[in-house]
């Protein structure tokens, strides 16, 4: 108030945002210390960590997610040796170590944990590049606008595909999928073919 024409702040415009900590510095060995120089990073501390935060929070709701379906594949591979125990038997008596017959269960569990991971990883994408159509369709069935100018900031849903984010998810969901067939896998090459096919 009563500057007239002289100027309070002033703005720098980057063409890349992520090397606006580099231009800040520059910035401010160039002026003098009575003038005071801070980036959008620093004006919107508490928002970004805000969004970390969201971030983190949303990788724990995936890993928990991923543990149920971990929980499901072991539950599924134990009713599947028990219901395989005289075929596990007639193996065990054909010659088949009990390292084969945890290879074999292994290699189920690992199956199933690859094909739904596969499964998932290709919606999730899809999702992610057709965000805008599924936007506009539920909005034209429902009737309504899911994100209103006027009341949110953003009237559209940005989505990015991070591949560091994707592979990492992708490895964790094969991690656990396969760490969830240890179990029954060697609960099965402990089976004893004589007492099984002594109880047929």
């Amino acid at each position: 108030f009563g500057m007239k024409d002289r100027a309070s702040a002033l703005e720098i415009y980057t063409a890349d945002p992520q090397t606006i900590s580099a231009t800040r510095e520059l910035v401010a060995g160039v002026v003098s210390d009575q003038y005071r120089v801070f980036d959008w990073l620093q004006r919107n501390r508490t928002f970004i960590n805000a969004l970390r935060v969201e971030r983190n929070v949303m990788f724990l709701i995936l890993t928990l997610i991923i543990l149920v379906a971990a929980f499901n594949i072991i539950s599924s591979m134990i009713m599947l040796v028990r219901s395989k125990n005289a075929d596990i038997a007639v193996l065990r008596t054909m010659g088949a170590s009990g390292a084969t017959v945890m290879r074999i269960f292994l290699m189920t569990g690992a199956s199933i944990g690859l094909v739904g991971t596969l499964t998932g990883t290709v919606i999730g994408l899809l999702f992610c590049w057709k965000i805008g159509s599924i936007q506009g369709f539920v909005e034209s069935v429902s009737g309504a606008e899911l994100f209103a100018a006027e009341i949110y900031f953003l009237s559209t849903l940005p989505a990015k595909v991070d591949a560091a984010e994707v592979g990492l998810v992708i490895g964790m969901a094969l991690f656990l999928s396969f760490l969830a067939s240890l179990y029954p896998a060697w609960r099965a090459s402990r089976i004893e073919p004589a007492e099984v096919l002594r109880n047929e």
